[in-house]
């Protein structure tokens, strides 16, 4: 990297800084909510009751089998090696070599920072639990496993829509747990905050290096218009 592009590129480095400090603080407030879960004992917190019991009644199928989708989209293998090689898999045949590796490394953090604080903390699931799960109702996997790949796809591509996407997968996420009754509200948002949290400071960590893919297309976006000259090639 010449000395041009460095000044180019010395206010996406302070921005990716920014978002490492924001991710560990995320990190540090699901290991806090984590910790006010685990002091406080089995009694869950009252908004988690009042949302819990919300869904108590008979389930209504279609929103049951939208739950139901979502639990196997969001953990088990579809998670733990679909969504990761295959979103890492398109990312390199899309030319963002760096990103792919960055979206796995992201994806490998928050499910284990997840599974280390299920076992940390230990928390009891709802009794109502209508799917097998795993140990440790806190953190929500699944949703972390949502705020992860949301993240990452704003990182890598800061579109407005991507962003309103994220947004809703996580919310959708979320939502399908509770409905199910495998986590508490509190485990999702927990989830989220570790998912996120995650993403963000992987994506301070491989900031150099992502920006690497943007220079790669950049040259192949200008080597592309009709006008460009093969002296324009690296």
């Amino acid at each position: 990297m010449d000395a041009e592009s460095a000044d180019e590129s010395a206010p996406a480095l302070r921005s990716e800084r920014i978002r490492g400090v924001i991710g560990l603080t995320l990190v540090a407030l699901a290991c806090g909510l984590g910790a006010w879960v685990f002091f406080r004992g089995p009694t869950p917190f009252a908004i988690d009751v009042w949302w819990n019991h919300l869904f108590v009644a008979a389930p209504s199928p279609p929103l049951l089998a939208f739950a139901l989708a979502m639990d196997a989209v969001g953990g088990h293998w579809v998670a733990v090696f679909v969504v990761p090689l295959g979103g890492a898999l398109a990312l390199f045949l899309a030319g963002r070599r760096w990103g792919a590796l960055y979206f796995l490394a992201a994806s490998v953090g928050s499910a284990l920072i997840v599974q280390v604080l299920k076992h940390t903390f230990g928390r009891a699931r709802p009794e109502d639990i209508l799917v097998l799960s795993d140990h440790g109702s806190f953190p929500s996997g699944h949703t972390a496993n949502a705020a992860t790949v949301a993240v990452v796809a704003v990182v890598i591509f800061p579109a407005l829509w991507v962003r309103i996407a994220g947004v809703a997968w996580v919310i959708a996420m979320a939502f399908s747990r509770t409905y199910l009754h495998a986590h508490w509200l509190s485990d999702t948002l927990g989830g989220a905050l570790v998912g996120a949290g995650m993403a963000l400071i992987l994506a301070a960590l491989f900031a150099h290096l992502r920006l690497r893919d943007d220079d790669r297309l950049a040259v192949r976006r200008t080597l592309r218009r009709p006008d460009a000259t093969i002296s324009g090639a690296p």
